[in-house]
């Protein structure tokens, strides 16, 4: 059984979603594997935010990753890999010492 996700981890993974050039919200949210409710709150968030932004064209909407969402995501993943780092030398020095 795989974990939760964790609240960062979402936001993370819908800016990465509009990174990759999925842009309509019903795309973003398939992809993220989220259902509507609170995929909705998360996009209006990250909206007021300045991390993404709408683009209109009739009813059509479609949402692009804005400056700031795009060097957020890359700060996010920089401590990200980072830890995963941080972790595996920790953990391997704890296999040493018990060795």
């Amino acid at each position: 059984m795989t974990r939760k996700r964790s609240v960062i981890e979402i936001y993370l993974d819908v800016l990465k979603a509009v990174k990759s050039g999925t842009r309509k919200p019903t795309n973003i949210m398939y992809k993220c594997n989220l259902a509507w409710k609170p995929f909705k709150q998360i996009l209006d968030s990250l909206v007021e935010n300045d991390l993404l932004e709408i683009n209109q064209k009739g009813k059509r909407r479609t949402y692009h990753l804005t400056e700031k969402g795009n060097e957020a995501l890359k700060y996010f993943e920089t401590a990200r890999s980072l830890l995963v780092t941080l972790t595996k030398s920790t953990s391997e020095k704890q296999t040493v010492a018990l060795a």
